[in-house]
């Protein structure tokens, strides 16, 4: 189905002409004709434009390049050229265009002129390109950090692991000595239970050298010492066995704590280990954002 154009084509021309910067080339890439918005935006009078060649507006890289010539052979054949483009005023400022340039033919079909229309962009690409260098400095201040993060935590986990290898040996210790303990609690009993003997050997002793009379005086007298020594033995043992009770529970406070502790670093080791898979999860999320920065540029 074929539609017809309603609205005026000077109309268009000019409303486009008042909107868009536009250009006129001759096939060899001189200029033709210029509108003030083109003139305006590159720093020239319209009078300065007109038989100026096409390179003056082009940075020398790409004047001399290969790229160059193919798009004027590109040109000449027909081909639509559109893209974003870089290009210098008269006062040597960088702009950045969007532009289409767009081959002009005769009624034969043969390429006469070229037009240039093109949309003054530098404003929302210098932007763009800020925006992009600010996200990538902060991922990588980020990222940074979150490896600095990553690499502390592990040096803390890696110092309570060797803390938890110090209190399992220190628990260790406090077993052998709760052994030890008990076996001095068990030779302390034998002790009691030998001056108890002893002293009940002594009181027999005495009881027969009482019925011996006169005979028993001297065996008398060596049952008595022997009650007396036995009394000491038992009053000793007692000592002991009140000092190791003392120390043993000194070892249920020193164990209590060290189990106290034990599980405090456990806790504390399973809570840096959730902020280093955080830190690295943040890692994972920073890769993401340089990564997107990097193809935001790219576009630009």
């Amino acid at each position: 189905m074929h539609t017809t154009q309603v609205l005026n084509e000077k109309a268009v021309l000019a409303a486009l002409e008042q909107s868009l910067a536009m250009i006129e080339f001759n096939v060899q890439g001189e200029v033709l004709w210029a509108n003030e918005n083109f003139a305006h935006a590159m720093e020239y009078s319209l009078s300065e434009l007109v038989g100026v060649h096409h390179r003056r507006f082009c940075t020398e890289c790409f004047a001399s390049s290969p790229d160059y010539a193919l798009l004027w052979n590109n040109l000449r054949s027909g081909k639509i050229f559109q893209e974003k483009i870089i290009r210098v005023t008269k006062n040597g400022r960088m702009l950045n265009l969007e532009a289409t340039y767009m081959p002009i033919l005769d009624e034969h079909g043969q390429v006469t002129a070229v037009l240039k229309v093109a949309t003054d962009i530098t404003e929302r690409e210098v932007a763009k390109a800020e925006l992009t260098s600010e996200l990538q400095k902060m991922s990588e201040e980020l990222l940074a950090r979150t490896e600095g993060g990553i690499s502390r935590n592990q040096q803390v986990a890696s110092a309570i692991t060797r803390l938890m290898e110090e209190n399992e040996k220190n628990l260790s210790y406090l077993r052998d000595l709760e052994q030890q303990n008990t076996a001095v609690r068990h030779i302390v009993q034998t002790i009691r239970e030998f001056a108890s003997q002893t002293n009940l050997l002594a009181l027999n002793a005495a009881i027969e050298a009482a019925h011996a009379g006169e005979y028993g005086r001297g065996f008398n007298v060596v049952a008595s010492e022997v009650r007396k020594l036995a009394k000491s033995v038992q009053e000793a043992a007692q000592e002991i066995q009140a000092t190791v009770e003392g120390i043993a529970r000194h070892v249920d406070r020193v164990n209590d704590g060290t189990k106290a502790s034990q599980r405090t670093i456990v806790d504390s080791q399973r809570q840096i280990q959730q902020a280093v898979e955080e830190f690295a999860g943040i890692g994972e999320a920073v890769g993401k954002l340089d990564v997107q920065a990097k193809t935001l540029r790219q576009i630009s």
